[in-house]
């Protein structure tokens, strides 16, 4: 190994990563210098907390004779089960000590990990913690194959080098944490207008779109009758149902309202009325696939369209990201007004004009709105369960 190629290493991680902003690129750049400097690596892994919604964590793998990391989500049970319980992961992350362990030994290893990697032809394997700001905990790994398995030369070069290593991910976690959070909190339009700097009391966008309000049936009775877990299932299953192919066709969920939805179907993109009756549709046929035995979901959608307007609005020091407009409300009040008729999903005149949908619906004569002075044309989206 080339121990002069330590302060080249180093000074790769702290002056040429500054525009790779991708953790799994910078890995897989790390594992090839380190090769280059002489290391016998046969397989590396680096393993991310990223509190995502739907996963606790990545795991990027790095062979030698592959061109390309490996990236694999890790679910939020890992932790709990008897693998990872009893895994050099475990006892890594648990101590924040390294590990190292020597495979080509007669007799089983004491975490079957080693037996599998010592079957993969590995002879010698190193787990190390990487600790981040804030009690952060993440684990990197390194294997040889090399029949005599890793010099201490090179054991030490990895324990002087990780430090830096582990400053340099952890910026790039938390610039993918502080885009994953507003997307997951406020939608991919509003998140992205907050990381552009819309943070001022007051500041805003105006758009037109296609507007879907969606409000779940009976479900102030329901949360007063059923166990507070039951409750929140029922509410996981019903968003799942709408939201699913709200995103499939590229609609905006801007809000959740306790039992209620509201999105939109920016008019600058193509068919949009067509993309967010497409998502209406598909919604409602999904309520006809689901288990007989699970709770039964209605609910009702109103549907109009006009400029909304994203704005900050709130106190001085505590804002929402949030749309407001006349449009947003008219949308609301036909939701509202599905219960007194009867129906699934009622829309405007604007919107059937606009989307050229009258051969889909039924018209049900003008309606009295609150709020609205004057009535207004309604028509009724004809489902299979066009009746609630």
């Amino acid at each position: 190994m080339d121990c002069s190629y330590r302060g080249t290493l180093q000074q790769w991680l702290s002056t040429a990563l500054r525009n790779e902003p991708s953790a799994p690129a910078i890995f897989k750049q790390f594992c090839d210098r380190l090769s280059e400097a002489g290391l016998a690596l046969s397989r590396c892994t680096v393993h991310f907390r990223v509190y995502h919604p739907q996963w606790l964590g990545t795991r990027i793998i790095w062979c030698r004779d592959r061109e390309e990391v490996e990236e694999q989500t890790i679910a939020y049970d890992v932790e709990a089960t008897d693998a990872f319980q009893r895994s050099p992961f475990h006892r890594v992350i648990l101590t924040g000590k390294p590990i190292r362990q020597r495979l080509q030994i007669i007799g089983p290893h004491l975490f079957h990990l080693y037996d599998e990697l010592r079957a993969l032809g590995h002879s010698d394997y190193s787990a190390w913690p990487l600790d981040h700001t804030q009690g952060r905990r993440h684990l990197i790994t390194f294997s040889t194959d090399r029949p005599d398995g890793f010099q201490e030369n090179e054991i030490n070069l990895v324990s002087e080098i990780l430090p830096l290593f582990s400053l340099v991910t952890e910026i790039r976690l938390k610039n993918q944490f502080a885009r994953t959070l507003p997307e997951t909190y406020v939608g991919p339009h509003a998140s992205e207008q907050i990381l552009d700097g819309a943070t001022t009391r007051g500041s805003g966008v105006t758009v037109r779109a296609a507007i879907m309000m969606c409000d779940l049936r009976n479900f102030t009775q329901m949360s007063s009758r059923k166990p507070r877990d039951e409750v929140i299932s029922v509410l996981n299953d019903y968003f799942d149902i709408i939201s699913e192919p709200i995103e499939r066709y590229g609609g905006e969920i801007l809000k959740f309202i306790g039992d209620g939805l509201l999105s939109v179907f920016p008019l600058d993109r193509p068919d949009a009325c067509g993309r967010l009756l497409a998502a209406v549709t598909d919604a409602h046929a999904a309520l006809e696939h689901r288990d007989p035995l699970h709770h039964p979901i209605n609910f009702g959608t109103g549907v109009h369209l006009g400029e909304v307007m994203y704005g900050n609005i709130g106190s001085a020091r505590r804002l929402d990201f949030t749309v407001i407009g006349e449009a947003i409300n008219l949308a609301s009040r036909l939701e509202s007004l599905t219960k007194t008729l009867g129906r699934q999903v009622l829309i405007s005149r604007e919107f059937v004009q606009a989307a050229n949908c009258e051969s889909r619906t039924e018209f049900l004569g003008a309606q009295k709105l609150s709020g609205f002075d004057n009535s207004i044309e309604v028509h009724a989206l004809k489902l299979k369960r066009n009746h609630s």
